[in-house]
């Protein structure tokens, strides 16, 4: 068994479903009677919310390393927004990034699917740390939210999501964004955001949903597993 490390945090909503989900489906994949090795690293989400480049990188690079001397073979970042940092700390470790792009990527070329819509903060959907990632390892396109609809998805997420905060409002905003989506030729979603999955639990769209979260979260466990198969 390998020892995966987590970076989480931001937010603690988001690393509790990570924690549970690669939990429960290392469980169902060898057995009731054994959990996965696991080092978490918790980070203040203040951290992000200064929108300092430069620190933002330095603590997860900080945070990296030690993980890394811990023995974690290697690092899930427990949430989209801080996929930021990969290529630059990637170089200064020795352990790989499982990226969360990649995830999302195999997934959606599993389905057939071509030309994703991307919902999240600004950083996650005016970045290319997602978007790049989909199209150059994935060939899959991705559109995000036009106008003030792509500031109303940084806010839910920033002043609600984030905060454990799942309002009514928030969801009508979302639903109302896919179907949007959809009208621009968009054949599925990406929930990037580690709440929106949370947020949308168990609500029906003409659009599947691609829940980076979930995926995510088995990608580690496949590595995890991948030395005892």
């Amino acid at each position: 068994m390998k020892t995966l490390g987590l970076i989480g945090g931001t937010s603690y909503h988001a690393t509790l479903e990570y924690y549970r989900l690669i939990n429960e489906k290392f469980a169902k994949a060898n057995g009731p009677l054994e959990s996965p090795r696991l080092i978490l690293y918790s980070i203040n989400i203040a951290v992000m919310r200064t929108q300092n480049q430069e620190l933002i990188t330095g603590v997860y690079r900080d945070v990296s390393k030690r993980l890394e001397r811990a023995g974690a073979e290697a690092i899930v970042i427990c949430a989209n927004t801080p996929h930021m940092v990969c290529d630059v700390v990637k170089e200064e470790i020795g352990i790989p990034f499982l990226h969360i792009a990649d995830a999302t990527g195999k997934e959606a070329k599993r389905l057939g699917l071509k030309k994703l819509g991307l919902l999240g903060t600004k950083p996650t959907m005016q970045g290319k740390f997602i978007s790049g990632v989909l199209k150059e390892n994935h060939d899959i396109d991705v559109i995000v939210p036009e106008g003030d609809h792509f500031t109303s998805s940084h806010d839910f997420i920033a002043d609600e999501l984030t905060q454990g905060v799942f309002s009514d409002a928030a969801k009508s905003f979302y639903l109302e964004e896919i179907e949007r989506m959809q009208a621009r030729g968009a054949d599925g979603i990406i929930l990037g955001c580690t709440e929106l999955p949370i947020l949308l639990k168990d609500t029906k769209t003409k659009l599947p949903l691609l829940s980076t979260t979930d995926l995510h979260a088995q990608m580690g466990v496949d590595f995890i597993l991948s030395a005892i198969k």
